[in-house]
């Protein structure tokens, strides 16, 4: 793999603030920056490599090789883009999502379907198993957005089990992390547990995210390595699946109660703009939520353009 340089590696931060940013937004996943700013291989191979062979890695040959192993200059400086944007944007995005949640849904819908497309643009060859792989994805993904949230029992096994699923998102384009926390009734506890810094919970979520994390990128990793065309189908049709939550004139069925006594939506109907109006008795702005949604699409392009190496490759080679 080649050598980068520093300015390189402000790219990745800047990647990795563009992943924590769509993270604040419940519905909408980091992965799918990664994917479009041609990160995402390297990133799974990334963290595939943090396996039980490291272990033998850094006892015979020290730190150092072991971290050129796992590519740790990328993963620091990824994951450093995450923290800060997490840490500066959180109450921006909540304050644009209060004000203006047409525009910022209709936003983001545009650029997942860009990014679809984008996608099913790098398949190759369109066999029946790709067209299979596709239509799993979007009814995976779907199915999720439509699921009714769970009553979790209060053990740490399923902590752990909801970290190792949850933060499968990170490396899931289309799907968030934070909406399948809802789905699967843990977003509030683990908010409680983060607020009260309850360390046992904490720790048994981060062990299971680590495990499913790498898990699950040894599967993607193989579905690349073996089924590449397949795997580009069904990352695009997860995508695909998770417009349907992405949908900015919704109708809510069932709410539940945020931290602060706040009703916060759990459950939604996608319905037309005008049938939004009848309900909220205001404009549904179709032509800002069109420019929206455009300006959306648009983004997909420029950060293609922004974001590729010189050779054209999605990332460095070895």
């Amino acid at each position: 793999m080649r050598e980068r340089s520093a300015g390189d590696y402000l790219l990745v931060v800047l990647r990795g603030m563009g992943m924590g940013a769509f993270d604040l937004v419940p519905g909408v996943s980091g992965g799918t920056i990664a994917f479009i700013t041609g990160i995402y291989e390297e990133l799974v191979m990334s963290i595939r490599s943090v396996n039980a062979g490291l272990l033998r890695v850094l006892r015979e040959q020290g730190f150092a090789t072991a971290w050129a192993r796992v590519n740790g200059n990328f993963l620091l400086a990824l994951g450093s883009g995450i923290l800060i944007s997490i840490f500066s944007l959180a109450r921006l995005m909540s304050w644009v999502l209060e004000l203006y949640p047409l525009q910022v849904w209709a936003f983001f819908f545009g650029l997942i379907a860009g990014s679809a497309v984008f996608i099913g643009k790098k398949i190759r060859r369109r066999t029946p198993l790709a067209l299979l792989f596709l239509i799993l994805g979007t009814v995976l993904a779907y199915y999720v957005t439509i699921a009714t949230p769970a009553s979790p029992p209060e053990t740490l096994w399923f902590v752990f089990l909801s970290g190792s699923i949850a933060l499968c998102a990170m490396i899931l384009p289309g799907i968030s992390g934070a909406f399948i926390l809802i789905l699967l009734g843990m977003y509030e506890t683990m908010l409680q547990a983060a607020g009260q810094l309850n360390i046992p919970v904490i720790a048994v979520f981060a062990l299971g995210g680590v495990a499913g994390l790498i898990a699950f990128a040894n599967l993607i990793g193989w579905l690349f390595r073996t089924h590449p065309n397949a795997t580009l189908a069904l990352l695009s049709g997860f995508m695909i699946g998770s417009l349907n939550k992405l949908w900015p004139w919704k109708k809510v069925l069932e709410t539940r109660i945020g931290r602060l006594g706040e009703e916060i939506p759990v459950v939604e109907q996608n319905i037309t703009p005008w049938r939004w109006a009848s309900l909220h008795g205001e404009d549904p702005r179709v032509l800002a939520v069109l420019l929206m949604a455009a300006a959306g699409l648009a983004l997909i392009f420029v950060l293609n353009a922004m974001f590729k190496t010189p050779d054209g490759a999605s990332y460095p080679r070895q």
